[in-house]
């Protein structure tokens, strides 16, 4: 039987469920389809054959939109497989960074974000420093997060 499953190139699936009660705030869960770092978190208990339920606010981790979910504490929530890679930056071209990592791959797909890291990198660019621009990956989404000088 031939079957094709298309997914990521890692074999890694997308998002993993915790159980509400396990989840902390400035960890991450998808709130309405949307991967988000959890700011707030609340448990309300409720009635005697209720369960206790978990409040939790989220904001997007690419968009900073405000995203709010109550579960049962006892139920799954879909967790983000976030990641952060390193790479080195040798080019900002039309908008795009020219990113190299660490096995000597170059990626040119991803933005120069319209952020204050996006001002800093185009910055470093301009003074030609040399620096390494963390990306965060989730959900077939990337964003670069952060800028740190390189030192030799």
């Amino acid at each position: 039987m031939d079957e094709d499953f298309g997914g990521g190139s890692s074999g890694a699936s997308q998002t993993y469920p915790q159980q509400c009660s396990a989840l902390r705030k400035n960890g991450f869960v998808m709130i309405k389809g949307r991967p988000c770092k959890i700011v707030e978190m609340s448990t309300s208990k409720t009635g005697k054959h209720g369960h206790a339920k978990v409040h939790m606010v989220g904001l997007d981790i690419f968009t900073s939109r405000k995203y709010e979910d109550i579960c049962p504490s006892t139920h799954n929530m879909n967790v983000p497989n976030v990641t952060r890679t390193d790479f080195q930056c040798l080019d900002i071209e039309d908008g795009f960074l020219s990113l190299m990592g660490d096995d000597g791959e170059v990626r040119e797909d991803i933005k120069v974000p319209d952020s204050d890291v996006g001002k800093e990198i185009t910055q470093k660019h301009s003074a030609g420093e040399t620096f390494v621009v963390t990306i965060l990956a989730a959900m077939n989404e990337e964003l670069a997060v952060g800028v740190k000088q390189v030192t030799h």
